[in-house]
């Protein structure tokens, strides 16, 4: 296992390692070999803060992170996720983008069951400053934009087999201020929706484990109506995750822009690969690659979990990538502030659960209903007790009417259901 991690490690740092400078610098253009130069369709939407990732992995692998939404991020990537997320958490994030732009996000997010919450927002920052002819500043002012938005989302279909579809969506307002010294008039307020759907199962998978190793999402992102005459960055997009291995896992997105209420010409499909590497308990990294519009993009990231509180530090190059400053960099710090009681739970379930099979073993058959009562009680979707109950009462009841045979209560030559002589149902591997 530590051999595949420093492998995966290898493979994710080496262009990284090779490549400290703009892209733009490289002699043989990485835009020409992407035809990415002849993009013509590019910078005619407005509010361009729905489109730059708030950081965490989603930014991290690329923004392939459609299947995968598995942080605070999934914010920005598929509003399905919030009713699959793990535990309630608080994420901050900064992104320091070029010169001096940067941009603030949080995302705060909760379960009940199978029911999604969560809240999130942006707010991107650009200072202009007016200088004199002696250079003495005289004027000092800001371009804002903020997006807020709120999510809702929900599994359905959730059993112990089949973790269900998980469907979503985030109502979102966005704004912007563009001072009159600037551009008068220019200042504008949008409304937009992200809808989402959202699935995880297992799919030629040749490891044990809990967790699900294959999953689908969709997503349609950006709907509304124009601002000012300007159309939204809406796509559609869809994507698959698969972890042919434990430490690793691989994405893929593709999206497709449209411009469902503007005649203006829509950008080329874009394309979004990712890879993550879990290489300890606490320590995961993560690479990908964004080919949209006229700027192809690599991202490294790399996350340290310390139980309750959770970073994510990402370095993105492009075509505007410089190294005489930092920038392209963004940091997250997740607060995990539990996850009400599920984990809990879901140990009593099991507990009374693998208590009922030992009643089983025994031969006690009413104790056995009854544990596996108490477990369907907790969890009424754990199927594995359900089926050790109906095992056990058709015992239970085949054993009542032999010993009714036996005393003579009953016709012998009444036949026995051979359905009533079933064994024990297969034991799951991971209750």
């Amino acid at each position: 296992m530590k051999k595949i991690a420093f492998v995966a490690l290898t493979l994710l740092f080496t262009p990284f390692v090779v490549a400290g400078f703009s892209l733009s610098d490289i002699p043989w253009s990485i835009g020409d070999q992407f035809g990415t130069t002849r993009v013509n369709n590019t910078g005619l939407t407005v509010f361009p803060t729905l489109v730059i990732p708030m950081g965490g992995e989603y930014e991290a692998m690329g923004t392939a992170y459609t299947a995968v939404a598995r942080d605070a991020t999934f914010f920005d990537a598929n509003p399905a996720a919030s009713s699959r997320l793990q535990y309630t958490e608080l994420s901050l994030m900064h992104n320091n983008l070029i010169a001096d732009t940067n941009m603030e996000s949080a995302v705060y997010t909760l379960r009940y069951g199978d029911l999604g919450l969560a809240a999130g927002g942006k707010f991107l920052h650009v200072p202009f400053t007016e200088y004199d002819i002696v250079g003495a500043q005289q004027n000092a002012v800001r371009y804002t934009e903020v997006v807020a938005g709120a999510n809702v989302s929900y599994n359905f279909f959730n059993s112990f087999n089949f973790h269900g579809v998980a469907a979503g969506t985030t109502l979102k307002v966005a704004h912007r201020n563009i001072p009159a010294v600037i551009a008068p008039g220019q200042s504008a307020f949008g409304i937009m929706a992200d809808f989402g759907l959202l699935s995880r199962f297992n799919l030629l998978k040749f490891y044990p484990s809990r967790d699900k190793n294959f999953s689908v999402g969709l997503t349609a992102r950006n709907i509304g109506p124009p601002v000012l005459d300007e159309p939204l960055p809406s796509s559609i997009v869809g994507g698959i995750a698969y972890a042919p291995l434990n430490p690793l896992l691989l994405a893929f997105d593709l999206s497709v822009p449209i411009m469902p209420f503007s005649d203006v010409p829509a950008e080329p499909l874009g394309y979004a690969g990712g890879v993550a590497v879990q290489v300890t308990d606490f320590f995961g990294a993560q690479t990908g690659f964004l080919l949209r519009g006229g700027n192809p993009r690599l991202s490294l990231g790399g996350s340290l979990d310390l139980s309750d509180l959770r970073f994510q530090v990402n370095y993105t190059l492009d075509m505007t990538t410089q190294t005489d400053r930092i920038d392209r960099f963004s940091v997250m710090a997740s607060l995990n502030l539990g996850d009400r009681g599920r984990a809990d739970l879901q140990r009593r379930v099991e507990e009374h659960y693998l208590d009922s099979l030992v009643a089983y073993a025994a031969g006690e058959f009413e104790a056995t209903v009854a544990l596996a009562e108490r477990a369907l009680e907790l969890n009424p979707r754990f199927e594995p007790a359900a089926e050790t109950r109906d095992t056990a009462l058709r015992l239970l009841s085949l054993q009542q009417r032999l010993e009714a045979i036996r005393l003579g209560e009953e016709d012998n030559d009444l036949p026995i259901d051979p359905a009533e002589t079933d064994a024990v149902p297969e034991q799951p591997s991971s209750p």
